[in-house]
């Protein structure tokens, strides 16, 4: 949505539809989005930003009123999967973040964290849940039976570690595989390492969705179209067959994004992230759109 070329909600509702995507994500409420998928079928991931963070976290009233404000005139018609409280919290918001979840109870509410939380994550069966507080946010899921979000790119743990992690196991290459630390698991890429986490943490049972992943097609290192036509394709078969811990069970996942964003700051690559120009044409050109890929943001 960070760009000033972008098609109008309803359309984008069409083309989610024309290929057959299934879910969508958003990061804060939108009454155009909310309006467009009135009675489309699609499920939704609802964003909390994370300004309002505090506000729910110390207020019951005021996790009430936004309730009321953004999911009852919606819902069902509206088919919301999950309230996300917060992407990628930082520093001291974190600690908002299990209060917010708390106060907003009555719906399935989870949080989104990056896979920077999960330390040790090479080989995948390290993992360890770095910060206390994801933790706790793990074993409160534990109880609601609502997944943890979890944003994980290959990318940048490819772009920060060359030297130890390798294109072929970022892009899931047929027979590039790691073995796990003495427990037989032989492990196809990076997205597997938080399962290992979630059960050091004492919550093994805790699904995870992964709500966001993705790789840029231009503007950086590696950022290519061949690179990420590789890995979105491969993601989704992936995400399709489980993992090591899981075989068989598919893993909930949302690619993103939609569309290029030519107004989003930061590096170049983060414009380029999209599986679709503004002008609704392809950017990846050969990714299959015969599966039924669930992609994140409008």
């Amino acid at each position: 949505m960070v760009g000033n070329d972008l098609p109008p909600a309803t359309g984008v509702v069409k083309l989610y539809k024309s290929p057959g995507i299934t879910s969508m994500r958003i990061y804060a409420p939108n009454t155009h989005v909310l309006d467009a998928l009135r009675g489309s079928g699609i499920r939704l991931v609802l964003g909390v930003a994370n300004e309002d963070l505090a506000g729910l976290a110390s207020n019951r009233a005021s996790a009430a009123s936004w309730v009321r404000a953004n999911v009852k005139p919606y819902y069902p018609s509206v088919n919301i999967a999950y309230i996300a409280v917060g992407n990628e919290v930082q520093g001291g918001a974190t600690r908002s973040i299990l209060p917010a979840m708390r106060n907003l109870a009555g719906v399935k509410v989870s949080t989104c964290v990056r896979l920077d939380v999960v330390t040790n994550s090479f080989p995948p069966s390290g993992g360890v849940l770095a910060q206390p507080c994801v933790a706790e946010i793990a074993r409160s899921l534990a109880t609601t039976g609502a997944p943890l979000l979890a944003n994980v790119y290959p990318y940048f743990a490819y772009k920060e570690d060359p030297r130890s992690i390798s294109l072929s196991y970022a892009t899931f290459r047929p027979g590039t595989t790691v073995r796990g630390g003495g427990n037989g698991l032989v492990y196809t890429n990076l997205l597997d390492a938080i399962y290992a986490a979630l059960e050091k943490a004492g919550a093994p049972n805790v699904r995870v969705v992964v709500s966001e992943t993705g790789w840029p097609s231009a503007g950086g290192f590696a950022a290519t179209v061949d690179n990420a036509r590789r890995y979105n394709q491969a993601a989704i078969d992936h995400v399709r067959r489980g993992t090591p811990k899981r075989p068989g069970v598919q893993l909930e996942t949302y690619v993103f994004a939609m569309f290029n964003e030519k107004q989003k700051p930061g590096e170049p690559t983060e414009k380029s992230f999209g599986l679709f120009h503004p002008n609704t044409s392809s950017a990846l050109s050969r990714v299959s759109h015969q599966i039924p890929v669930k992609v994140s943001s409008l």
